[in-house]
């Protein structure tokens, strides 16, 4: 917006400069900017609503991220799993040894299930119901940064479309500017000097806009990366900058950022599951005992016995697994802490330079480009009535260029860090 309000006051101060026809000229080119190289006429108009639905819709990321809670939902099932029995089928011959033995066929028929204790079960299904919900946690993570990643992306592209347009710019008015000292080196009015001095000027601002040009490319190529978007499908990014909101106080963020940051809730929910597995393994120092039925037939006998087999937790007490646990629970209550203070991190640094952007915007806006801006027109007037040099001129063309581009970027940087801000669930992404 300011770009084209200081493009507008240009068009007021050019035509007292260079006069008629050229003047009609310039005024005329002041319309939409080229193409950007690399795309076809047939471009798909792309917003930030069309960038974030395709992402949802195409990125691998969050794909994995529905993989995994498939996966913790499949481990429930298990836990609710119970044990299969064991069949065991014995067939053999018996012969004659004795006079007293009765030659004939052997079978031996068993039955083992092992009987789950159920608070042993309970604990088992319990680590896997929080392992889905530490599952989910982390795909509320991916979907945020993969948002933040959209944003960022389309942003930049935005940026180095803003970007290419002002170079476009100053290269039409380094045109036209050179047009009209040929035409006074023509008629004896200026030295060959100038012009030659123009025609390097000329050739620098080309460059960069060939430079620009390739920056929107590039990040085009990006922003199809991060959505998943086709290579040869053409797109064409629009919107523009949201208006800077009025962020609350930076206790306020902190204390909204830990009650609904997702990583945050997932590293207490590791410590939960990490409580839950350490109460399973107590559990099991139990030992779970095995019902056995059996039938066998001999030649001349018949059996049918009914028991239970029990372990003896002589050897095998479970501490190793019990300790690894315990060192879990404080490994996992550690990274919560962590977590916390690089949210928090996080937090201040995209505060500060949000605000730190913001003052810089204002500070542009108010003074500095009108005061770049007032600067080319006295000196294109000065130049006019030979009271300057093409070099004040052109001096006085690359710091307003310069102020422009730093006001695109101080614009940008207030975006990024208000995108930063909405991942960190700081403020409302609406």
């Amino acid at each position: 917006m300011v770009a084209r309000k200081a493009a507008l006051c240009l068009s007021l101060f050019i035509p007292s400069f260079l006069g008629g026809q050229e003047a009609a000229t310039f005024s005329a080119r002041q319309g939409p900017a080229p193409q950007t190289p690399g795309t076809v006429e047939q471009k798909q108009v792309l917003t930030e609503a069309d960038a974030l639905r395709m992402a949802e819709q195409y990125s691998p990321l969050l794909k994995a991220g529905e993989a995994q809670i498939e996966g913790a939902t499949a481990a429930i099932t298990t836990a609710r799993t119970y044990v299969n029995p064991e069949v065991n089928l014995l067939d053999g011959h018996q012969s004659i040894r004795l006079p007293t033995s009765v030659r004939g066929i052997l079978q031996h028929y068993g039955v083992a299930q092992r009987i789950e204790l159920p608070f042993q079960r309970r604990a088992r299904i319990k680590v896997a119901e929080i392992g889905r919900e530490s599952s989910e946690y982390g795909q509320a993570e991916n979907r945020l940064a993969v948002r933040g990643a959209v944003k960022q992306s389309f942003y930049t592209v935005l940026r180095r479309k803003q970007e290419l347009d002002l170079a476009q710019q100053n290269q039409r008015l380094v045109e036209d500017f050179r047009r009209r000292i040929a035409v006074q080196v023509s008629t004896g009015e200026a030295a060959k000097l100038e012009l030659t001095r123009a025609d390097a000027e000329l050739a620098t601002v080309r460059t960069q806009v060939r430079s620009a040009e390739l920056q929107v490319v590039t990040a085009i190529s990006g922003l199809r990366a991060v959505i998943g978007a086709a290579s040869s499908t053409p797109i064409d990014p629009e919107g523009a900058l949201n208006t800077p909101p009025q962020l609350p106080p930076m206790s306020e963020l902190l204390k909204r950022v830990l009650a609904q940051h997702p990583a945050y809730a997932q590293a207490r929910t590791e410590v939960q599951r990490a409580q839950a597995a350490l109460s399973a393994e107590k559990t099991l120092r139990v030992p779970q005992p095995t019902a056995l039925a059996e039938y066998e037939q001999q030649p001349d006998l018949r059996f049918y016995r009914v028991g239970f087999a029990l372990p003896l937790p002589f050897f095998d007490r479970r501490q190793g697994p019990i300790r690894e646990a315990a060192a879990r629970v404080r490994q996992n209550a550690a990274l919560v802490d962590q977590q916390r203070l690089e949210l928090t991190s996080a937090l201040e640094t995209a505060y500060g330079q949000y605000q730190i952007a913001s003052q810089q915007v204002q500070a542009l806006e108010s003074g500095a480009l009108r005061e770049a801006e007032a600067a080319l027109a006295a000196a294109q007037a000065a130049y006019k009535f030979g009271e300057r040099g093409i070099i004040d001129v052109l001096d006085a063309q690359r710091v307003l260029r310069g102020v422009r581009l730093d006001h695109v970027n101080a614009q940008f940087d207030r975006q990024a860090a208000l995108i930063e801000l909405e991942q960190l669930r700081a403020v409302d992404p609406q």
